[in-house]
């Protein structure tokens, strides 16, 4: 299949590269990065063998629509999106923390409730909630932001006690994430759609704060079907939905959740395929789109041209 696995450029004016879990990130003047979206694919913080064809021109597109719907909201890193699978942006430094918010208790959050706990990051929640139902009001369940392993819960009053993030900048960063969420929610709602939980990842650069990386793509975020959501929740059915969780759920069926002597299953071509197939479905619902596949086979070659045309007028 015809997916970007990874890349191995070297453009004018390249003073450092980075590969991350799902990213290929070119330093530019140290002043720009240049953002290869690869079709690689992580679950449990681990990159699974196999590439999803589309996943990163899903997730690029749809975090280059939703940053430029939310740029009245905070200002964001990006200069241009010169490719389906590209975004180059301005260099901030990032705060060591990402902002996760949770409109209901689903995920690792109804793990954990599951397990008995009653606060997260923190976060005192109530009793009698069952998986998926609606919070009463958004929580923020912040993370640290490891660049190594497994990113870890922390509260609010662990990051100013740490001194990770000053408090003048945590209240900007809180009040941020909270409006960006309430955006998101009334975008999805428009597509019939439920911002069910999303993080957000913030930087600075000349002292002002902008907003990173992507947002309320599948990977940051879960989004459920509106309809018959309330219906499903009164019979204690699983919500349909539109995210990453599918993928762990089939990873945890099969005995893997990323812990030491576990092996990945088994990623037949039909499992690549129904992820792939996932993905574009995010897509044209949430944007109410078609998704438009590039014509080029080349991808590597179409990445690395439109790379090289950007950065010539910058």
């Amino acid at each position: 299949m015809n997916a970007i696995k990874e890349t191995h450029f070297n453009f004018p004016g390249q003073t450092a590269f980075y590969k991350g879990k799902v990213r290929d990130v070119y330093t530019i003047k140290n002043k720009y990065l240049a953002m290869v979206v690869s079709d690689r694919i992580s679950a449990f913080d681990v990159v699974l063998p196999e590439a999803i064809p589309f996943k990163g021109q899903v997730l690029n597109q749809i975090a280059a629509g939703f940053l430029k719907a939310t740029a009245d909201i905070v200002p964001n890193w990006v200069v241009s999106v010169p490719d389906p699978s590209v975004t180059i942006g301005r260099i901030c430094e990032p705060y060591k923390v990402e902002m996760v918010i949770r409109g209901y208790l689903a995920g690792h959050a109804a793990r954990e409730y599951a397990a008995g706990k009653r606060q997260v990051c923190g976060v005192s929640l109530p009793e009698g909630l069952k998986e998926n139902d609606k919070l009463p009001e958004p929580i923020i369940t912040p993370t640290t932001k490891a660049s190594v392993g497994h990113d870890e819960d922390i509260s609010r009053e662990q990051i100013l006690a740490k001194k990770i993030v000053s408090e003048q900048d945590y209240i900007q960063l809180e009040n941020y994430t909270r409006a960006l969420y309430q955006r998101g929610t009334e975008i999805a709602a428009k597509q019939g759609l439920i911002l069910v939980d999303t993080k957000y990842e913030f930087g600075k650069a000349d002292g002002k704060i902008f907003l990173i990386d992507e947002i309320h793509t599948p990977d940051s975020s879960r989004y459920f079907y509106s309809e018959g959501y309330e219906a499903r929740q009164a019979s204690g059915e699983a919500q349909k939905q539109l995210s990453k969780e599918f993928v762990r759920k089939w990873l945890i069926e099969n005995g893997f959740q990323g812990k030491d002597g576990q092996v990945i299953p088994t990623m037949t071509k039909e499992i690549v395929q129904s992820i792939s197939d996932r993905y574009i479905e995010l897509y044209e619902k949430i944007t109410g789109e078609a998704f438009v596949k590039p014509e080029s086979t080349d991808i590597l070659n179409r990445v690395e041209t439109a790379i090289i045309g950007a950065l010539s007028s910058l």
